[in-house]
């Protein structure tokens, strides 16, 4: 399952998004992911959730995204969920790329069990409806 917050920046988005994340370590039965584009919050989240700033691996792109995302999966299949904040404006540049890269994560939670819950800074009116499904 994906789950999309989307809103404008600074409407407290990350703070929720870690809080979440914080909330399910306890409950857990597999590990967590946190990708973020900076570490601003690295000291915010729990220690048992692995951080990874995905300005350390260069990604700049959706495919590169993917590609990345798959390998964190491959490499650990009890990925139970992947948190990704600040990393879609980044590697987004098109509406277009946005659903092609949506519809390939859809695989990968199908495939692999794994939920994924995805801050968006902007309008979420503004969104494709193949993502407004998502928005929680």
């Amino acid at each position: 399952m994906i789950h999309v917050f989307c809103n404008k920046k600074g409407s407290g988005k990350t703070k929720a998004l870690v809080s979440l994340a914080n909330d399910k370590v306890s409950k857990a039965k597999g590990n967590l992911v946190y990708v973020d584009d900076d570490r601003r919050m690295v000291f915010e989240l729990d220690r048992k959730i692995r951080f990874i700033c995905a300005e350390d691996f260069k990604v700049d792109n959706a495919k590169d995204f993917y590609g990345f995302l798959c390998g964190m999966i491959a490499q650990d299949y009890d990925i139970e969920a992947i948190m990704i904040d600040g990393v879609m404006n980044g590697v987004i540049s098109s509406l277009e790329e946005m659903k092609k890269l949506f519809y390939k994560i859809e695989y990968l939670t199908q495939e692999f069990k794994v939920e994924f819950f995805i801050n968006i800074s902007g309008d979420p009116r503004q969104l494709p409806d193949e993502i407004k499904r998502y928005i929680s």
